[in-house]
Formats: structure tokens, sequence, C-alpha cells
């Protein structure tokens, strides 16, 4: 995970935050929250973090659980034992063995570079079909 100007925002474990998370370089998660995160920078959910969020930043690593969808400008890995229960719109999707995801993904440069804090999931015609 790449820190922007230095700033690490951390949620430390055992803290619990509902509403909306904003910060202006990377964000780190160990405890639990509830709504929207927007970070300029990367988004590291560690694997004791319980996250039911939507997530808009550049790039995500999920090594707890996700409940939500994930918009990234670049990139979203998920690290085994991690698990994302929602839509994933990147343009890089990396799951490594033991990783859990369920939903739909979409893998498009265009889509990914225009993912913005208000598009909360990707319009139908984004969508792969078959």
């Amino acid at each position: 995970m790449a820190e922007q100007n230095g700033e690490v925002t951390i949620v430390g474990q055992g803290a619990k935050l509902e509403g909306n998370v904003v910060s202006a370089g990377s964000l780190r998660v160990d405890g639990q929250v509830k709504g929207q995160i927007n970070a300029d920078g990367d988004v590291m959910l560690s694997a004791q973090s319980n996250v039911e969020a939507t997530i808009h930043a550049a790039n995500v690593v999920v090594s707890g659980r996700l409940k939500g969808d994930i918009n990234a400008k670049a990139k979203v890995e998920l690290a085994r034992g991690g698990r994302v229960d929602g839509n994933i719109t990147t343009k890089a999707l990396v799951i490594q063995e033991g990783g859990i995801f369920n939903g739909q993904s979409v893998m498009d440069a265009a889509a990914a570079a225009a993912a913005a804090p208000a598009q909360a999931r990707p319009t139908e015609a984004a969508k792969p079909q078959g």
C-alpha cells in the first residue's frame, strides 16, 4: 500500500465508526466501520477489520471482512483470509488463494477512472453479460 504525502489515517482495533470516513491520504482500518469510506490514497482493511461500507479509493487491500462495494481507480487485492460480499469496479483485481469474493466485478479502465464518491454501483450497461 503506497502512502500519499506520508499521511495514513488509522481506525484502531476496538474502534467503531458509523457514518462517512474521509481521508486526504491513505486509510488503514483495524476496527469496525459502517457507512462510506472515501480516500484520496489507498485503503487497507486489516485481518481483524469488519467493515460494512462503500469504498472509493485509489487502491484497496482487503484482509478482513467487507460487506459493500469497492470503487478503486487502480487495483483491488483480496488477501488470504479476506472476504468481500459486494461488487468491485477497478482496473486490476487480485484474489489470493483463500480469499473469498461474492459479487460482480467490472474490470474496466474507464469505469474505474470514473468511479466517483457519488457512484455506489456501476450502471447496468457496464456490467458484464453472460
